[in-house]
């Protein structure tokens, strides 16, 4: 396969019961693209037949690559599969994919990107919610002002799992990110601000799904802890490009 222009990569932990759908929506929606196009299953530490899954989707689907780590972490398998890819913009997407896969073109009009960082946005004007109960809209929105308080001012949307990054972009902010758990989306964003890319908001459909593998209250602690880490590091010049 050449290089290619775009690379999708998907975090899996324990996904066998979610990627065959969503392996067929990404085959399905890839085959229509006018570029190439690479998918990069990330999977870490599972127990389940993630990696059979993958594996045996290979063999139909040629843009599909597996990579697997002994190290579990959404963050850590994030950054692993930005810096594996080969792509000229690098999006980054939920296993379950509860915003529809078609809506990655808008990140991409044209085949050209809205800017080195575009994130996904719930709350941007233009975007839908369909079926979250309201206390986990209630939580993401508490969650969401302490970022913009003490981080990020000005970002609406810093935890949906779908983002795109140039790869220029993803080659100078993931090698910087530290945190592995949940609030890395933060971390790095924070970290490509710092570093003076421009980040726009995409709004889109998003689709709530049950079975996250958030643990709401304990999760949501140590994420509210995060904000103050990722603060502090940044205040310390951790996410400073390194001098050359």
């Amino acid at each position: 396969m050449s290089t290619p222009f775009l690379s999708i990569i998907i975090p899996a932990h324990n996904e066998a019961e979610r990627l065959p759908a969503s392996l067929q929506a990404v085959k399905r929606y890839i085959s229509s693209l006018p570029f190439e196009t690479e998918v990069i299953v990330v999977e870490n530490n599972s127990s389940d037949g993630t990696v059979e899954i993958v594996r045996a989707w290979m063999n139909t689907m040629p843009q599909l690559r597996l990579i697997s780590l002994s190290r579990p972490g959404k963050g850590n398998a994030i950054r692993t599969g930005m810096l594996a890819a080969q792509g000229a913009y690098r999006f980054m997407a939920d296993a379950d994919f509860s915003m529809p896969v078609e809506e990655i073109s808008n990140f991409l009009p044209e085949g050209k990107p809205l800017a080195p960082v575009a994130i996904a946005s719930r709350e941007a004007d233009g975007s839908k919610r369909i079926g979250e109960p309201f206390y986990r809209h209630l939580i993401g929105r508490a969650y969401n002002f302490l970022v913009r308080l003490l981080v990020l001012p000005g970002l609406q949307d810093t935890q949906c799992g779908f983002k795109c990054f140039s790869a220029e972009a993803a080659e100078a902010i993931f090698p910087l990110q530290r945190l592995e758990g949940w609030s890395f989306d933060v971390e790095v964003l924070a970290i490509a601000r710092g570093l003076g890319f421009e980040i726009t908001e995409v709004p889109i459909t998003w689709h709530y799904q049950p079975g996250s593998r958030m643990h709401l209250l304990r999760d949501s602690l140590q994420m509210a802890k995060d904000l103050f880490t990722i603060r502090r590091d940044k205040k310390k010049g951790l996410y400073n490009a390194p001098k050359v």
